[in-house]
């Protein structure tokens, strides 16, 4: 019965899994180009059609990447372990270290674009963080890019009433960073809630993420609570699928 399931499996399917398998034997390694579609189309007695659908499998799980005018090359990154929990722990940033140097593990993790402004808070934000219809708050826009690559956009929202004149609003909030300063303003998080989903990047985040085509991205957002259960921020992050390992550890 499986003879018969895998002979329904598109040739398509076939030759991706093919080449997913000598990815994973060390056959074709990080950096290394694969077999183009011509070489697929002699090998398998294939159209170009299906070679071209077989290698966009490989590129839609981000195991390979497109050089225009080159060919199709194993990606060379390491994906990023995200350990949700203890990344967000007082140890962590009360001690003054960035959350985002945790996930890096000692590699090199760079903020190559901060833009902080003020702004009417969107009606989603405005509800979770219980301000009025149409006030005001500070905005944080980061991209990050580890080991040269784009990997990360987050956007902070926080009431402007609250972090108004601190160093929140400026693009380097120093040591801790935010959820150091807000512990400075008497309102450190205690607790926090995050909700994932995934779905295909709009065009500017796959610009902004250099995404291949087809990569979908994972949504994390996360709000931070203080010790009376109020939320303090809304951070609404956009990963690269293909670069992340999401991880959560919690006792049974």
């Amino acid at each position: 019965m499986s003879g018969r399931g895998a002979g329904r499996q598109p040739k398509y399917q076939r030759i991706a899994e093919e080449l997913r398998a000598a990815i994973e034997s060390g056959e074709y390694g990080p950096g290394e180009r694969l077999p183009g579609e011509n070489d697929l189309m002699d090998a398998h007695g294939v159209a170009r059609m299906t070679a071209r659908q077989a290698l966009g499998v490989l590129q839609a799980e981000g195991i390979v990447e497109a050089r225009k005018g080159a060919g199709v090359f194993v990606r060379d990154f390491k994906p990023i372990r995200r350990r949700g929990i203890q990344r967000v722990a007082h140890s962590e940033w009360g001690e003054g270290r960035s959350i985002w140097a945790t996930d890096a593990a000692g590699r090199e993790l760079v903020v190559d674009s901060v833009e902080v402004s003020e702004e009417e808070a969107p009606a989603v934000v405005a509800g979770v963080l219980d301000l009025e219809e149409g006030a005001r708050v500070c905005v944080r826009r980061r991209r990050y890019a580890l080991d040269g690559k784009p990997v990360l956009l987050a956007t902070s929202y926080l009431a402007a009433d609250l972090v108004s004149g601190t160093p929140i609003t400026q693009p380097d909030t120093g040591p801790g960073g935010i959820y150091a300063r807000l512990e400075e303003l008497g309102r450190k998080p205690v607790r926090f809630r995050e909700e994932i989903r995934s779905r295909m990047p709009s065009g500017d985040e796959a610009g902004r993420l250099e995404l291949p085509s087809g990569v979908p991205v994972v949504l994390v957002a996360r709000t931070a609570f203080d010790a009376e259960g109020v939320a303090v921020e809304v951070n609404e992050m956009v990963l690269d699928s293909a670069a992340y390992v999401l991880e959560y550890g919690f006792e049974a």
